[in-house]
């Protein structure tokens, strides 16, 4: 399963042993930038013509906590219920104002707050804003002045309590009212610019909890073009028997992956292999490195027994014997004995695995089993894994066990392809297990002992020096996982507007070298919270082993169930097929019905008989890409042109479009899902024009899809001579 948003080991209800603190350094996150129009009342002071009509408050300035200029705000409540309230000697129109936006730094044990305006000194409250200020780090709240009622003056802006009790301080900054006054988007695509393929394997998906293979007419509909066998309990999967072990997410348990009757010919992972073939869907395949494996499915067998170890703080309830290593008094429970639950193995167990399927499937190059990953974040073994691996791994024992485990792998299936280090998330792009076992980031002892260089360049360097010594390449695919770090955005429900808006904001940390990643990862450097995950993956790709492609095999991005999860989703997948991620597979799938499901269906099946998005990659570009994101793909067999426009705001936007180097028919048909039809993806009406620019209308919270037949296209016997020309 993926990792939390705040990076560390995911929590089953079991609870978790131990827990990985994230860099929580303070420093400043910059604050969105502020167009000229927007009105700004408080940054170092309270802009002129505002006052402080506070109540059981006291504020003082903060120079060690600010996000620009000089301080901060520091607020403290005294009393339950009290309220900091700036007040504007005259009443501001909010004409011309869209939003309040502002920087909140929040403390632990910080409750809920709510935001209203009110347009005199005493005149009837608006409707309120609540939101909960992130402990120990930045976050950019904006309020939306229609969730505020959309007043039509305001006199004074409250933040108060809403816990009725006393609150730890929180520190506000760059508090303003943001502009409405934005120039249209202007949309332009050329069809000759930026042509790379786009990977088929990009539209992938997790299968269902790791155990259950979504069905048929669920991977049709939706296009998917890859399902990913993955997760804690796949790191002790024993094939021989369809067995795994649940681990920290749910008390160590041994547990039977699916109802097969006679393993191995008959398992979950072989069900699994055999629905895609058909279907057309291949297969990621984890295969264990940990050195165990489950040796039944017994579910009362686990790794830390209350009989044998003493009481924990949590049990399974309908299982008391089996316990979650974590005694009454929070320490750990050590010294257990990995065979309780599992079998010692060695390489050839993976080795005899992959000859099997081989022999049962084909060979990868000859229709069987393709994608091996090289086990599932081994980055937190030692957290989520601790009654069999309670030490975590040092930089050579990842590199050893991809050498061994890999290996086997080609040896057995020449023409396999193998994904790795499979590791969590941001922190463990940088250090290695052994230090952020250790949560020492002041001496990273591991990582100093290997020049500092970060784990994952230095994990390609010695990838790259084992195809030079031995003349073989181990490793096809960097495979990383990614979940979005910015408060309430992944693996989460939709959440209030201000969860949303950044949750369509936080998608440009996997591309933009512009964009600070509005969380922790802020405070945590390195660079100063840009995360630029695509283009960053292939720097080291290109410097340290060259060749290797590139793959998220676990991302998340939340909301599955609301259209502000849709427009997420539809916006990942673009950047993904325009930045040239290799193979990416979505941690937790919506339901068929959910919106999510829509985003996936809006480029792989968007009209219900398998239209899909093209094939080829070309330049598409919107000079509010945060506002109206534009996407462009050429079709391989037709040469039509495919766009897709996603609408982030609530409001609808017309915009321009210019096409260059391409020459249409004349014909825009055209397909839309938005939140006023969330059941279906309806069909325009095919519109006709002339010349190299169309102006449409863009509802608020859509995502549009259209396709633009080339001139004559029906005319070319041949792509191949028709594509020189570019």
């Amino acid at each position: 399963m993926g990792a939390s948003v705040t990076e560390r080991p995911r929590r089953g209800p079991s609870g978790l042993r131990g827990g990985l603190i994230v860099w929580l350094i303070l420093s400043a996150l910059p604050a969105l930038p502020v167009r000229a129009a927007d009105l700004m009342i408080y940054e170092d002071a309270l802009a002129s013509g505002w006052a402080d009509w506070s109540w059981s408050t006291t504020e003082a300035v903060a120079a060690d906590i600010k996000v620009t200029g000089a301080s901060s705000l520091a607020v403290t409540y005294t009393a339950g219920w009290a309220g900091l309230s700036l007040r504007s000697g005259t009443p501001i129109p909010t004409s011309g104002y869209s939003a309040i936006r502002f920087s909140v730094y929040g403390r632990s044990g910080g409750g809920a707050l709510s935001l209203y305006t009110q347009p005199t000194d005493s005149g009837a409250n608006s409707t309120s804003f609540q939101f909960t200020p992130t402990p120990n780090a930045w976050s950019v709240v904006d309020v939306p002045l229609s969730a505020l009622g959309n007043p039509t003056v305001i006199a004074r802006i409250n933040i108060q309590d809403w816990t009725g009790s006393v609150a730890p301080t929180y520190n506000l900054d760059t508090l303003r009212l943001i502009a409405t006054s934005l120039a249209p988007p202007t949309l332009t695509v050329d069809a000759a610019a930026q042509r790379k393929p786009i990977s088929p394997l990009i539209y992938g998906i997790n299968s269902y909890n790791s155990g259950a293979t979504a069905d048929a007419a669920f991977l049709t509909s939706l296009g998917v073009s890859v399902q990913r066998w993955g997760g804690n309990n796949t790191t002790r999967y024993n094939w021989l028997l369809d067995v795994g072990n649940t681990a920290s997410d749910w008390y160590y348990e041994n547990v039977k992956m699916s109802d097969a009757a006679g393993p191995p010919d008959d398992s979950a992972t072989n069900r699994l292999i055999a629905q895609g073939g058909p279907l057309g869907v291949a297969t990621v395949l984890t295969v264990p490195m940990i050195g165990y494996v489950a040796k039944n499915g017994d579910l009362s067998t686990c790794g830390f027994s209350v009989a044998k170890y003493g009481p924990q703080q949590q049990t399974d309830a309908g299982r008391p014997d089996c316990g979650n290593g974590v005694k009454p008094d929070g320490s750990l429970v050590t010294g257990n004995d990995p065979t309780d639950t599992s079998l010692a193995i060695a390489p050839d167990f993976v080795q005899n695995w992959v000859t099997y399927l081989v022999n049962r499937y084909g060979s990868a190059g000859n229709g069987g089993v393709r994608y091996y990953n090289l086990d599932n974040e081994p980055d937190i073994w030692w957290s989520t894994h601790p009654d069999v691996a309670p030490v975590a791994l040092n930089y050579d024992q990842l590199r050893d066990r991809t050498y061994q485990y890999a290996a086997v792998i080609k040896a057995a299936d020449p023409t396999a392809q193998t994904l790795g280090p499979v590791v969590m998330g941001w922190t463990y792009y940088w250090h290695s297990p052994w230090d952020g076992q250790r949560v020492d980031w002041s001496t990273p002892d591991d990582r100093n002992a290997h020049g500092g260089t970060p784990l994952v360049p230095w994990y390609l360097q010695q990838m790259q020096a084992y195809e030079q010594a031995h003349g073989t390449r181990i490793l096809d695919f960097l495979d990383l996982h990614y979940y979005p770090a910015a408060p309430g955005v992944s693996l989460s429900a939709a959440g209030d507007a201000a969860t949303q808006a950044l949750r369509l904001n936080s998608t440009r940390s996997l591309w933009d070298p512009t964009y600070v990643d509005e969380s922790w990862i802020a405070a945590a450097g390195p660079d100063g919270g840009i995360v630029r995950l695509i283009p960053r993956m292939r720097e080291w790709v290109n410097s340290n082993y060259p060749g290797t492609k590139l793959a998220i095999t676990e991302y998340n991005w939340g909301a599955p169930e609301h259209i502000n999860g849709a427009l997420a989703q539809a916006d990942v997948l673009g950047i993904f097929g325009r930045e040239g991620v290799g193979l990416a597979t979505l941690w937790s799938p919506p339901a068929s019905t959910e919106p999510a499901a829509f985003a996936f269906r809006l480029y792989r099946n968007y009209n219900g008989a398998g239209g899909r998005f093209g094939e080829t990659s070309v330049n598409a570009t919107s000079d509010a890409q945060d506002r109206l994101a534009i996407y462009a793909a050429e079709e391989t067999a037709t040469g039509a042109l495919t766009l897709i426009v996603i609408n982030k705001t609530a409001d609808a936007l017309s915009a321009p479009l210019t096409l260059g180097h391409f020459a249409p028919a004349g014909t825009l048909q055209g397909w839309r899902y938005s939140d006023a039809q969330l059941t279906a993806i309806v069909h325009l009406a095919d519109k006709t024009f002339s010349g190299a620019t169309f102006t449409e209308s863009y509802p608020g919270n859509s995502m549009t899809l259209y396709r633009l037949p080339r001139f004559c296209e029906e005319c070319l016997p041949s792509r191949s001579g028709w594509r020189a020309i570019f």
